[in-house]
């Protein structure tokens, strides 16, 4: 199987895998070589998947969905993050939802300060024409 895990941003992952386990609203399902065909809304949390070396790897995935056809399995999420080591891989998703969520502050109040800018401005310009 092909393995392809993208983002809004990027390609994260691109490679031949021997097995993948993800996480849909239902609970955690298993995926090999041969498997039927399918889409699947997953649900955030850690997908599995095994290299075809044998090695287990992890990818912490925000919400998304994933979609296999023949021998491509492709999941688009909103944000993706690769590890070997679980531990190392939790600490690396707080520090990018931190980053993320503090980014998302600093956009709503840039937008505050639009909106109440142009109210400003609205308001000046119906002072003058009267």
């Amino acid at each position: 199987m092909r393995l392809e895990v993208i983002t809004p941003m990027a390609v994260c992952i691109d490679l031949p895998v021997r097995r993948i386990v993800a996480e849909a609203p239902g609970g955690h399902f298993g995926m090999w070589p041969g498997h039927v065909d399918l889409v699947s809304e997953l649900v955030p949390g850690i997908l599995l998947y095994e290299t075809k070396e044998g090695a287990e790897r992890f990818v912490a995935i925000n919400s998304g969905t994933l979609v296999k056809c023949g021998d491509d399995v492709r999941v688009a999420v909103r944000g993706a993050v690769e590890g070997d080591d679980l531990g190392a891989l939790r600490a690396r998703v707080v520090a990018e939802f931190h980053q993320h969520d503090e980014e998302e502050r600093e956009g709503r109040a840039a937008l505050a300060r639009l909106e109440a800018s142009m109210i400003r401005r609205f308001r000046d310009l119906g002072g003058t024409g009267g």
